[in-house]
């Protein structure tokens, strides 16, 4: 691993700074997830329990000690318990927009990561050819040997950056539709509550 980086080239640090970012950025959100997610179910059970005996302010302690994006949308709702459901879903909506947005976080500066690595890669490349065409200026056409490095480091640029880029992107991809997927089951656990609490 050591060889590659030396033979790569300075730019494959970056490169691999990128690789390592990436990777603790997708070990961070997928955490984030499965916090999210574990106590989802038992909570809509519990305070669907409680919403249809009327036992509003118990949910909303159920909630408040909670504290997931979902119960902080629901603590929304409950509180408005008994006003008109547009009331209430219009406070649900606001609340959820605020709590979808963390759920986001770092998927833009991960998508970014996909887009420079290659980049970086085509740079190195650019320079490995600019050093191999120096070799020739200085020494002519010579040995294939004297122009080894320049096409080497090109080379194994252009493989780090595509190396990078190409998980990264399908990560990129399985968080989105992770937090689409999220979002989506916070809206409908919501919006059954909502429904609860008009009756």
């Amino acid at each position: 691993m050591l060889w590659i980086m030396q033979k790569g080239g300075p730019l494959m640090y970056p490169i691999f700074a990128c690789s390592v970012l990436a990777l603790g950025i997708f070990l961070e959100r997928l955490l984030t997830f499965v916090r999210v997610r574990r106590g989802t179910d038992i909570l809509v059970r519990e305070v669907e329990s409680l919403v249809i005996n009327k036992r509003i302010d118990e949910a909303l302690i159920v909630c408040q000690r909670s504290g997931t994006p979902l119960s902080r949308i629901l603590i929304a709702a409950l509180r408005l318990a008994g006003r008109p459901r547009e009331e209430i879903k219009i406070a649900v909506d606001e609340v959820g927009s605020r709590e979808a947005a963390p759920l986001e976080r770092y998927l833009g500066l991960l998508g970014t990561i996909a887009t420079i690595s290659p980049l970086l890669g085509l740079l190195g490349t650019v320079l490995g050819m600019i050093e191999a065409f120096n070799v020739i200026s200085v020494q002519g056409v010579g040995t294939p040997a004297t122009l080894g490095g320049g096409i080497s480091q090109a080379l194994i640029t252009t493989a780090a950056g595509l190396s990078v880029a190409i998980p990264v992107i399908l990560l990129h991809k399985y968080l989105s539709s992770r937090v689409d997927r999220v979002i989506l089951e916070m809206e409908t656990c919501s919006l059954h509550i909502v429904d609860l609490l008009r009756d």
